[in-house]
């Protein structure tokens, strides 16, 4: 027997972890936990008793389960006080004039989803466009890191060389700045990296202590923010520190060229990364270009696309795309349907075939009625087979996840053991080589690749499969084909562009090549 309940008190993939491990621990129980829609899933032999799952629920938290019918696409109704969920539930109807609908690319809420662009409540990491309504809308998040990282990059330079210009010979910098105008210096040009460019970073490290999901940012974080901290501290109040810690003229050996320096190549990480991102969902874009904005009714009215109708009569003109998917009711057409199945040559169609969104028709005009129309039609359901392969998770990914959830505090304590080691066995200054090298264990160690390398790479993989006419239905089928080594096609159309060109033209028994060529684009 099979039970559905509607959970509340999941707010991200982690409580949808703990909610399914806790459930599970019920004799005879076996449950699948979804996040969104909040539902455990319950498959047992005997009835279990609801308050049985409910105290398993308890003991890890203020987690409920309550009983609940679903609707017809599977979602449950709103609360019974008359309000719904707070969750946002994936938006499935794509069309050439969608809204944005965003997720977060550490996909720490699974498959939740958003109607407008933010960033993630879990890891504070900015979300990103699944399905993009413009060209704006989707440049905004790279063209703004990439405004941020240039200010960085124009600020970190200088500080760089205040710090290490005496690295060279003659020591230039100390022969024209004093020692103490150079720390303020440092100080002053920090000031726009820390505060402004890199300042969305403290943001998600704040978030993720907060939410309890360590991860890169928690230990960027760390890192440039106790180098900061420090460097201000002994640059305003440098008596506070133990002599092997000052310098020339009692200054502290301050680290704003460090701080700096990281959040700076940070950043340019994080703009690569928005950069593979908008070069993926380019792919999406260009599927959505295939289907028209407009269409005509039998009677000559122009309405948009979105407004059709089942059962609604619609004029298809020659050289026109085909709408919405349907059955041809009056007249012949030869329509060109290469880009859904790859075939070259064009398909003649009479009254009663079946015709689909995006093909094209080639000579005659014919009336159609709409079948199937939005998010129902062949060509939204390959756009949205596209975009969820984009945002699934690979099975690898699992065990990233567990990896990262002990990462952090693994590294954090590794740090403090560094500290306390060079503190008493290193050489003199040992203070200072104590923290330094604390400082890099915390900040070299940053799980950047644990936490967005698989979720990049399947997205980069699906989006250039995609671009290549290849559709991946999701992230567990490329970790697979990592293993496979026979590859069986069908058609012709698999392998081929669809588009024929003439490449070489040969006349025999004396005819001129030029006239052979007249003759035959005359026939076509």
């Amino acid at each position: 027997m099979k039970h559905t309940y509607l959970v509340t008190g999941m707010s991200c993939n982690g409580c949808r972890t703990r909610v399914e491990k806790a459930l599970n621990t019920v004799d005879g129980a076996t449950v699948n936990v979804t996040l969104d829609p909040p539902l455990a899933t319950v498959t047992a032999d005997k009835e279990i008793e609801l308050s049985q799952l409910q105290q398993a629920l308890r003991e890890i938290g203020h987690y409920e389960l309550s009983e609940t019918e679903l609707d017809e696409n599977g979602m449950p109704p709103a609360c019974c006080s008359g309000h719904a969920h707070s969750h946002t539930y994936p938006v499935k109807t794509v069309s050439s004039s969608s809204e944005g609908i965003y997720y977060c690319p550490m996909q720490c809420e699974g498959d939740k989803m958003y109607n407008e662009p933010g960033s993630c409540k879990v890891c504070g990491m900015d979300l990103v466009a699944a399905v993009t309504a413009g060209d704006d809308e989707e440049d905004s998040s790279y063209t703004s890191l990439k405004r941020k990282f240039k200010i960085a990059l124009l600020f970190t330079i200088p500080i760089f060389v205040l710090s290490m210009g005496d690295m060279l010979p003659g020591r230039p910098v100390s022969s024209v700045l004093p020692h103490t105008l150079n720390n303020w210096l440092q100080f002053a040009l920090s000031l726009p990296v820390v505060f402004y460019a890199a300042w969305v970073f403290f943001q998600r490290a704040w978030v993720s202590v907060k939410s309890w999901n360590l991860n890169m940012f928690t230990l960027i974080g760390l890192g440039a923010g106790a180098a900061f901290i420090f460097s201000l501290v002994g640059l305003l109040a440098p008596d506070l520190f133990p002599h092997q810690f000052t310098g020339h003229g009692g200054t502290v050996h301050l680290y704003f060229e460090s701080t700096t320096v990281i959040l700076t190549l940070v950043l340019l990480g994080q703009l690569l990364e928005a950069r593979a991102h908008k070069q993926t969902t380019s792919a999406i874009k260009a599927l959505l270009k295939l289907a028209p904005t407009e269409a005509t009714l039998a009677d000559g009215t122009v309405i948009p696309v979105d407004h059709i109708k089942k059962g609604d009569i619609l004029r298809v003109k020659p050289g026109e795309k085909i709408p919405v998917d349907g059955i041809i009711t009056e007249g012949q057409a030869v329509v060109d349907e290469s880009m859904i199945t790859g075939e070259p040559v064009p398909v003649d169609k009479s009254t009663g075939s079946r015709v689909s969104a995006g093909t094209i028709n080639s000579t005659r005009s014919f009336l159609m009625q709409a079948e199937k129309v939005g998010s129902e039609t062949l060509l939204s359901q390959i756009i949205e087979m596209v975009r969820t392969a984009s945002r699934s998770r690979a099975p690898i990914q699992n065990l990233a996840d567990k990896i990262a959830g002990y990462f952090v505090p693994v590294v954090f304590i590794v740090s403090v053991i560094t500290f306390i080691v060079w503190a008493v066995a290193g050489p003199q200054p040992s203070y200072v080589y104590a923290f330094v090298n604390a400082l890099a264990v915390l900040i070299i160690a940053c799980p950047c690749a644990l936490g967005l390398a698989t979720p990049m790479a399947v997205m980069v993989g699906v989006g250039k499969g995609a671009q290549q006419g290849v559709l991946i239905k999701n992230a567990e089928a490329l970790e697979k084909l990592n293993n496979m080594d026979v590859l069986i096609t069908d058609k012709t159309g698999t392998l081929t562009q669809g588009k024929p060109s003439v490449e070489k033209v040969v006349a025999f028994d004396g005819f001129d090549p030029a006239q052979l060529v007249y003759y035959m684009a005359s026939l076509n």
